[in-house]
């Protein structure tokens, strides 16, 4: 019997990175993403050529229907869900200063970054702890958080406000699901090259040159995806509520 991860916003960037690693180490892959099954065709035919077996759900994790139905069309797929890798997440449609902060964009960000990624990683966990225990354990949760969680970017604030309440959601998690054999990690990616940091390569790109990131070049999508892969399995057992960030040491403080 193989495992089924589940990888929420997998069909470009880090997501997809993260649903062909974890492909590659033996899992079923289940990916959700906004976008219809013929867009990003071309990418999941690339699945199929490496031998990966996977299923593919349109919707978003800002609607409870859609999560419902993700569990549900996951389980009826694959019998059961084992990995949960809480990807999926947007960055405000426009950077403006803290003070030209809309209501529209806030109740966006965070209606998918935090209360879609709180609300589907409870029907999952539930869904879990039904499940007859066949692995090691009940099933592995991973979000990918930002370091914009501790790193203040007064331009999109509503984003480090709730990539901040998803380091939060990780420890509250972790901590409820430990008796139930579930645990709960997270990754803290930097500057990586997708889709979402296009806008502002140059930015980073002055940065790196000018010293600001001690492995000085830009994260790719594939670093990523093989920590969320350590997380995901049999060798973090003991490790629950921690994160480690893939930043290429950005995090660390210099004089």
């Amino acid at each position: 019997m193989k495992k089924t991860a589940v990888i929420t916003g997998g069909s470009r960037g880090i997501g997809y990175a993260v649903a062909r690693q974890l492909g590659l180490d033996g899992y079923q892959i289940v990916i959700l993403a906004t976008g219809s099954r013929t867009v990003y065709q071309e990418a999941l035919d690339q699945l199929t050529k490496c031998g990966i077996t996977w299923h593919y759900v349109q919707g978003s994790i800002a609607l409870a229907e859609d999560r419902e139905r993700l569990v549900k069309e996951s389980v009826g797929r694959f019998g059961r869900i084992d990995i949960l890798v809480n990807n999926a997440g947007v960055a405000p449609r426009e950077r403006k200063d803290l003070l030209e902060m809309t209501e529209e964009s806030f109740d966006r960000v965070i209606g998918i970054n935090t209360k879609g990624t709180m609300f589907l990683t409870q029907l999952v966990a539930k869904q879990m702890i039904s499940q007859e225990q066949v692995f090691e354990n009940k099933g592995h949760i991973v979000n990918v958080g930002s370091c914009s969680a501790e790193v203040s970017s007064i331009t999109r604030g509503e984003y480090c406000i709730s990539k901040a309440a998803v380091c939060m959601l990780t420890t509250l998690f972790a901590d409820r699901l430990a008796s139930e054999g579930i645990v709960v990690n997270e990754v803290r990616p930097g500057v990586i090259a997708t889709d979402m940091t296009s806008a502002v390569t140059d930015k980073y790109d002055r940065m790196i040159a000018n010293g600001g990131m001690p492995i000085a070049r830009w994260g790719k999508p594939e670093d990523v995806a093989q920590m969320v892969s350590l997380f995901c399995s049999n060798k973090v057992l003991y490790t629950t509520g921690n994160y480690i960030d893939v930043d290429g040491g950005f995090h660390i403080k210099r004089l």
